[in-house]
């Protein structure tokens, strides 16, 4: 299984694909879609949603995996991560790839076991579990791959119940 993991936003989205198999995990490889503060919002999402079909269309994902919006003190902030986040289900619903959602307790509790666990905590587990040399940075593309570990997680545990 092939999982395209998104730590949504509109600055910086992190994102992340790997494999899964037989519980071994492969990076293909991860980044950050940015986007200029210069430009209108409307062009920045247009730029996040061309770059994920490109990702799409070049690591051809079975499932994305995206974090669900929490709630933000700043409105204004959780409306614009909200529209990034629409714009990138979408271009995974238009390339034909299934979106599955997490929340943020939910992936802590997938990478880390407990759904209170710190930002460095959730980094270390995610190096550790993909055997990776360093931290990925910025935070936000560990959180991606987070993100897809605990889609691989849930697919787990979703297939012992049927």
């Amino acid at each position: 299984m092939r999982i395209l993991g998104i730590d949504p936003g509109i600055a910086i989205m992190g994102y992340g694909i790997i494999d899964y198999d037989k519980n071994k995990y492969k990076v293909l490889e991860y980044g950050a879609v940015t986007t200029e503060s210069g430009i209108s919002k409307s062009m920045r999402l247009k730029d996040i949603y061309d770059n994920i079909v490109s990702i799409i269309d070049e690591y051809k994902p079975d499932v994305m995996s995206i974090e669900e919006l929490f709630f933000n003190k700043n409105a204004k902030t959780v409306i614009t991560i909200g529209e990034s986040r629409g714009v990138t289900i979408l271009a995974a619903i238009n390339s034909g790839i299934a979106v599955k959602e997490y929340t943020p307790l939910q992936v802590k509790q997938a990478v880390v076991g407990y759904g209170r666990a710190e930002k460095a905590q959730v980094q270390t587990m995610v190096k550790a579990i993909l055997n990776l040399k360093e931290i990925p940075k910025p935070d936000d593309v560990a959180d991606a791959l987070a993100i897809a570990i605990c889609h691989c997680h849930s697919d787990i545990m979703n297939a012992k119940l049927r």
